[in-house]
């Protein structure tokens, strides 16, 4: 669905992110959570998303921005709802982003080009390992069922594809040619580039991946946007989304009628 169609227009753009017992969603001007404690029930919390005004025509810096304001929602959700179990909440997670965290430096340093792009993928590793446990991608397919039944029209949640063509998944291939092309670059331009400047390569490189992003929303029926996209579409299949199963729904619907909720009352 491209940017011009009348009934995407009318709707709220609503992006999320799974939690490991529930989900978050993020309206225009407010957040909504809704989660499913340990004692069984489903509690709810929401609250106003800060913005950093002025900057949606500035290209680079709005992805930037808006990744930014994500980020510090994670906060405010476990302020208001403490029973929220957060992706990478879990030792064994913490482990292994460590540790391809350090494998990543040692591949940059001593194999060259090739050493690059090993790094940007060993990168995704934590991702694709929190996936792997508990019930992070049974949610993570909730968030796009939950999302594209609101953007459908659909009857009930469980009726679209648990694949979704928003999904932070395409950032991937974008973010990781990106890197390695501006962390080539940088090598070529300086002898050994310190902290600050690798730095301002990930930053770059995230905000290119996201103008690409944008760019694949805006012209979905490319051959490019769909070659593009395409390692996005294959990771939700075979590791990022599972099939929900009833009461994982319930908790999709629950967080969605808040946000809808709070977005009609502002």
């Amino acid at each position: 669905m491209t940017d011009t169609d009348p009934s995407r227009e009318a709707k709220l753009r609503l992006g999320g992110m799974a939690l490991r017992n529930g989900l978050l969603v993020h309206g225009p001007t407010h957040w909504a959570a809704a989660v499913r404690t340990d004692a069984g029930e489903i509690t709810t919390a929401s609250g106003k998303k800060p913005r950093l005004p002025g900057v949606d025509d500035v290209p680079g810096i709005r992805g930037l921005a808006r990744l930014g304001e994500a980020m510090v929602v994670i906060p405010l959700v476990k302020r208001a709802l403490p029973e929220a179990k957060l992706p990478f909440q879990d030792v064994s997670v913490l482990g292994v982003a460590a540790g391809a965290s350090l494998a990543g430096a040692v591949l940059r340093k001593r194999s060259g080009p090739l050493g690059e792009v090993a790094a940007a993928s060993i990168g995704v590793l934590p991702a694709l390992f929190a996936l792997r446990g508990g019930e992070l991608a049974e949610y993570h397919g909730v968030e796009h069922k939950a999302i594209a039944a609101y953007e459908q029209d659909a009857e009930d949640a469980r009726d679209p594809a648990k694949e979704h063509e928003r999904c932070g998944s395409h950032l991937v291939a974008p973010m990781m040619a990106s890197n390695v092309a501006g962390t080539l670059l940088l090598r070529s331009v300086l002898v050994k580039p310190g902290a600050a400047a690798g730095a301002g390569v990930a930053l770059a490189s995230t905000a290119a991946a996201v103008e690409v992003f944008g760019w694949c929303e805006r012209h979905a029926d490319s051959a490019l946007s769909r070659a593009i996209r395409r390692p996005g579409f294959a990771i939700q299949r075979a590791v990022g989304t599972r099939e929900p199963d009833e009461r994982q729904l319930e908790v999709g619907r629950a967080a969605l009628a808040e946000i809808l909720r709070v977005e009609e009352a502002a």
